[in-house]
């Protein structure tokens, strides 16, 4: 709800532009590169559903400080900023800390499912996130929004709760010092075949995807003249691609094998992308709507079969250090993007920087075809072997 709540209030409330629009998602994405990789190793160290629940709570109050601001009368551009990039840190630690507290709580047998009913389950959230966003905005205000994102955070908090399943702690004397831990978890990835190159392609598509995201609901609402009311159900409407997506991954896999399936999520779906520049009013928003769908669809399922593929393959030791690794990387290229989008939506105008970042989303997944996944139709399972230390390039 966060990615279309905050630029709602930015460009409806506060008249924010391209540039600050990127700025506010450049915000958010920023935590990644600055404090990534100490956060995966520190994930690893500690219990990881009292770390969700903490960050849970900050999340909550950082979001609420915005309508009070708003309602007090002093809320500006600046503020927003400040909120991005702190729930940002808070989103850091939550997504290193879930993703690697699921394999704890499931066989690794049911890790595709479940991973499946997980990202079906934020798809769903992305669907009736922004409808809610936007159905605040029109009847209240774009602040209202936000304060509906607040209490979604302490929803999770309840949830979290309820969970019962007791984790094993890491034992002490397997410790070694920060730097050294983080270590292992670059090296791991970058001498692993599969992981070098989901990571490449994760890169390459998060630079693209934000570059486009970015500038969305500035192109919505100041060139395709689009309300904010209407705007959170667009993008609603692109969003239930993910719910497709996630429960389409499963049979995507046992139809053509997680390699292949994997593919075919990132090559055949990306270009339709280039659908969301032709976007104008009236019947051509389902050109938008349409295009976004497809592109969630296919990366919502490469996000199932990449997650399960990596929480089954790598030792739960590192896991939390390579998730980080990984995704230090892919989101590395997310602030810049924003920003970079930003700078060419106010230069070139939004349209055109659409067409440029929907054309390279398009042709991102040929990374794939690199590396081993072309070669073998299923990707391979975690070794018996947990203390194999790394494995080597092809």
């Amino acid at each position: 709800m966060s990615a279309v709540a905050l630029p709602l209030v930015a460009v409806a409330t506060l008249g924010a532009g391209p540039l600050e629009a990127g700025m506010l998602a450049a915000a958010s994405w920023l935590p990644w590169l600055l404090i990534g990789l100490p956060a995966g190793a520190w994930v690893d160290r500690l219990p990881r559903r009292p770390v969700m629940l903490a960050c849970d709570a900050v999340s909550c109050t950082l979001f609420l400080s915005i309508p009070v601001a708003a309602w007090c009368g002093v809320l500006v551009i600046g503020h927003l900023l400040a909120v991005a990039f702190l729930s940002g840190i808070s989103a850091v630690f939550f997504q290193t800390a879930s993703y690697a507290y699921l394999p704890g709580l499931l066989p690794p047998d049911e890790l595709a499912r479940g991973n499946a009913r997980l990202v079906g389950g934020e798809s769903a959230a992305n669907i009736a996130g922004p409808g809610v966003a936007g159905l605040l905005a029109q009847a209240a205000s774009a602040v209202a929004g936000v304060l509906a994102d607040a209490a979604s955070f302490l929803v999770s908090a309840v949830l979290l709760t309820r969970i019962r399943t007791a984790e094993a702690p890491r034992p002490r004397a397997d410790r070694t010092g920060l730097r050294r831990e983080i270590a292992d978890g670059l090296r791991f990835v970058a001498k692993d075949p599969y992981l070098r190159v989901l990571t490449a392609v994760g890169a390459t598509g998060n630079l693209a995807l934000t570059g486009y995201q970015s500038v969305l609901v500035v192109f919505l609402v100041r060139v395709v003249g689009v309300s904010p009311g209407a705007v959170g159900f667009l993008i609603a409407g692109m969003s239930a691609g993910g719910v497709i997506g996630a429960f389409g991954a499963t049979r995507v896999t046992r139809r053509f094998g997680t390699a292949h399936g994997l593919l075919l999520c990132q090559l055949g779906t990306a270009p339709f992308g280039l659908l969301i520049p032709l976007a104008g009013p009236g019947w051509r928003l389902s050109f938008a709507v349409a295009g976004g769908a497809v592109v969630i669809a296919g990366v919502t399922a490469g996000n199932v079969i990449k997650g399960s593929f990596r929480q089954a393959y790598v030792p739960s030791h590192l896991l939390g250090r390579v998730i980080v690794s990984m995704q230090f990387l892919n989101y590395g290229t997310i602030p810049l993007s924003a920003l970079a989008a930003g700078a060419l939506g106010a230069a070139l105008g939004v349209r055109p920087t659409i067409w440029i970042t929907t054309g390279l989303l398009a042709v991102s997944g040929l990374i794939l075809l690199i590396g081993p996944l072309r070669r073998r139709p299923d990707l391979p399972v975690r070794p018996e072997d947990e203390t194999r230390p790394f494995t080597s390039f092809e």
